[in-house]
């Protein structure tokens, strides 16, 4: 299996829009501008099975430039974990895989998020003729947490996330796991997840944070659930790579936009 993390920033990405104006204009934090690590587009990984089936999970508003960067052509099918513009802004862009792949894009996503996709991209769920991919097009499936999903060479378990007020989705293919926007796991949540051995997770920030996981979080979970590398994902500009890199336990790193990961399973 092989991951590639499209990106691991927050909702507005690192640096964010703002700053004083010129070259390495933004708002950086903590972060150091010098170190391109530290540049972060909003988060999304696909992961590819044995045989290439490729499940995206979440396309935020940086999608298009993400695939280019990454060097990746398409996907097979797109889960959609939670409804927040940073992880749906991107659907548009899937137009150009309907175009490659020549057929309606699997998509997966619970009711609640279903709905909020018909609403906000009304146009891309209407009623499709074809053969043209004027839109994206979309081949819908509800799921829901508990539910296993199987792909060609390819087994996904989802289970819920607390995000803040609102519920999101998880992911485990195998040995991994991928946990954006989450704040809170419930213990069947965490029992689901024992046995990983490898786990991107969401780590906002130091200090904790109503909606998102917080490195002290991060670690009990860790700690709890014995997984050998954890990688932090979704970080905001607090989240200083190097400083990550030299100051975190072993077995526990910062995620950066391009890193593959090629996972025995």
């Amino acid at each position: 299996m092989k991951v590639t993390i499209l990106g691991c920033g927050g909702s507005a990405g690192v640096p964010m829009i703002g700053g004083e104006e010129g070259p390495r204009t933004g708002i950086w934090g903590a972060c150091d501008p010098a170190e391109p690590r530290n540049r972060r587009t909003r988060s999304s990984v696909v992961i590819e099975g044995e045989g290439g089936f490729r499940l995206l999970v979440d396309s935020g508003p940086d999608f298009r430039n993400q695939m280019l960067n990454c060097g990746l052509s398409h996907v097979h099918a797109v889960l959609y974990t939670h409804p927040h513009s940073d992880h749906i802004g991107g659907l548009d862009e899937l137009r150009a895989i309907n175009r490659v792949i020549e057929t309606p894009l699997p998509l997966l996503a619970t009711p609640d998020v279903l709905e909020e996709l018909r609403l906000r991209y009304a146009y891309a769920f209407a009623p499709w003729k074809g053969p043209e991919f004027y839109r994206p097009v979309f081949d819908e499936h509800v799921v829901q947490s508990g539910e296993t999903v199987t792909f060609p060479g390819l087994t996904a378990r989802i289970f819920e996330q607390r995000h803040g007020r609102i519920a999101s989705l998880g992911v485990r293919c195998g040995s991994f796991a991928y946990s954006t926007d989450v704040e809170t796991l419930s213990d069947a949540s965490l029992s689901l997840l024992e046995g990983v051995q490898t786990w991107v997770v969401d780590c906002f920030q130091y200090e904790p944070h109503p909606a998102h996981a917080w490195l002290e979080r991060v670690l009990e979970w860790r700690e709890r659930l014995d997984v050998g590398h954890v990688i932090l994902t979704h970080m905001g500009p607090e989240m200083d790579y190097q400083t990550l890199r030299q100051t975190l336990p072993a077995g526990i790193e910062p995620a950066y936009d391009g890193m593959v990961l090629d996972l025995q399973d």
